[in-house]
Order: structure tokens, then C-alpha cells, then sequence
């Protein structure tokens, strides 16, 4: 675990999940026409964009980090033969940055951000909104969640920034959109891990 006084530990840290970043500009965002840099980069924009808080924007950038980190026991969801994303992937990458020293800020609206999609399905304006991959996905995680589901998630005294990320991840899908690189979020990434805001 790393502790957020060791400066090297957090160095390595942060370079090999901007490593493992920067390598998703070649892959696919699963199901869509950008890649999955272009993706987090567009999700981080968007909560930018809205003045949220530095560990929102950092949330947005690392939620589907559980979909590349490596993990030898990891499996995707496949639907008709083809993936739409790796089985629990929002739970991996919240385990991944906790254990990396990330605050709750970050990591619980990682692990929510799936969550966040089956409260928002409960809405048919915006079920109907998602595309074809989204869909899909959404049925492997469990379909929207019932009305006892929305009421416990609603408990959550996070609950409205997770829909706020998970929002911006909905939007994040634009093809040939302009927003700052990755190595512009490095310095405001050291300063969550570090436990400044």
C-alpha cells in the first residue's frame, strides 16, 4: 500500500498508471469508435468543465481503470461472442487505487460508476439513450436496479456525485474531440493521491 508521506513509492505509482493510461490510445473503447485514453481523457474534460472537485476529476480519468490494469484472473463480459468490458471491472479498479493509497473520493466513485449506470437506467429517457455497447454491458451488471436498489443507493451520501460521473462517462464517446492530455492531470493527480484538494 502506498503511503502518501513516500514520495518514491507515489512516483512509481503514478508513472505506471499513466503508463498504463497512455498504452489505452491504441485500444478501443469497448464497442465505441475512440479509443479508452480518449474516453477517460473525455470523462475527465467533461468534470472539469463543471468546476468539480480535483478528486471528481481524477475519478473520472482513473473509472475504467479496472479495465486494463493487469490482472491475471480477470475475465471480460462477453455478449453474442464479443466483449463489452471486463467482469467487474468498477470493483477492480476501486480495489486497485485503494490499495494504492487513493482517497475515498476517488476510489468510491470508481467502484460506483456502474452502480450510478443501473440507478440512471431506472429513467427510459435515459435508457434509451445509451448505445448499442452500453446497453449491453448494462444488461451483464444486472439491469437497471429495482426501486428497493435506488432507494439504498440514494442512502449513499456520495450518491449524486457518482450519477455526476457517471454522466460525464455517458458523454465521453465523441469522435475527434479536443481536450488537454493525459500529462496534464499529472500534477493534479499527485496532489488527490497526496490527500490535498
Amino acid at each position: 500500500m502506498t503511503s502518501p508521506n513516500d514520495d518514491d513509492a507515489i512516483t512509481v505509482h503514478l508513472n505506471t498508471l499513466f503508463t498504463l493510461l497512455a498504452e489505452q490510445n491504441n485500444d478501443t473503447y469497448i464497442g465505441e469508435s475512440i479509443s479508452q485514453l480518449d474516453h477517460s481523457l473525455q470523462a475527465t474534460h467533461f468534470a472539469a468543465l463543471d468546476a468539480s472537485p480535483p478528486s471528481t476529476i481524477i475519478a473520472a480519468l482513473l473509472h475504467d481503470i479496472g479495465q486494463f490494469i493487469p490482472l491475471s484472473s480477470a475475465r471480460d463480459i462477453l455478449v453474442d461472442g464479443a466483449s463489452v468490458g471486463r467482469h467487474a471491472h468498477d470493483a477492480l479498479g476501486a480495489a486497485y487505487l485503494r490499495a494504492h493509497g487513493w482517497p475515498a473520493a476517488v476510489h468510491e466513485l470508481v467502484a460506483a460508476h456502474v452502480a450510478a449506470k443501473r440507478y440512471l437506467a431506472t429513467d427510459p429517457s435515459y435508457r434509451k439513450a445509451l448505445s448499442t455497447a452500453s446497453e449491453a454491458s448494462l444488461k451483464a451488471q444486472g439491469g437497471p436496479f429495482t426501486d428497493e436498489e435506488k432507494r439504498t443507493f440514494e442512502q449513499d451520501p456520495l450518491w449524486r456525485e457518482k450519477v455526476r460521473l457517471r454522466k460525464y462517462d455517458d458523454r465521453s464517446k465523441v469522435v475527434g474531440m479536443q481536450v488537454v492530455g493525459l500529462e496534464g492531470y499529472r500534477g493534479m493527480a499527485e496532489d488527490v493521491l497526496r490527500g490535498s484538494k
